[in-house]
């Protein structure tokens, strides 16, 4: 399902961001991650960019190639969560202890 079309990946950035979001107030979230959560905002206002902004379209197209590398870096290192299992789930499995009737 790898499509790497500009609407699957500009879908997958709104899914990072929202997901990066979420994670941003979650207490499990090391601080690193949120540090450098809040550096992505801090690179887009800032006027120290790889190719300055005043250069009429290459400054604005270097801010839409290295924000969302940015975002993707960071949403890959987030821990993943535990799966949640519902009471009927963990009904299904069997009780592997012995016990004596």
């Amino acid at each position: 399902m790898r499509n790497f079309g500009p609407i699957a990946r500009l879908l997958a950035f709104r899914r990072e961001l929202v997901a990066l979001w979420q994670a941003f107030f979650a207490p499990e979230t090391p601080m690193r991650l949120k540090v450098l959560m809040l550096l992505v905002p801090l690179y887009l206002v800032s006027p120290i960019d790889l190719i300055p902004d005043v250069v009429p379209l290459l400054g604005w197209l270097d801010d839409m190639i290295v924000i969302p590398m940015l975002v993707s870096w960071i949403f890959r290192m987030l821990p993943q969560r535990a799966p949640v299992r519902t009471r009927t789930e963990a009904s299904k499995q069997i009780d592997g202890t012995y016990r004596r009737l």
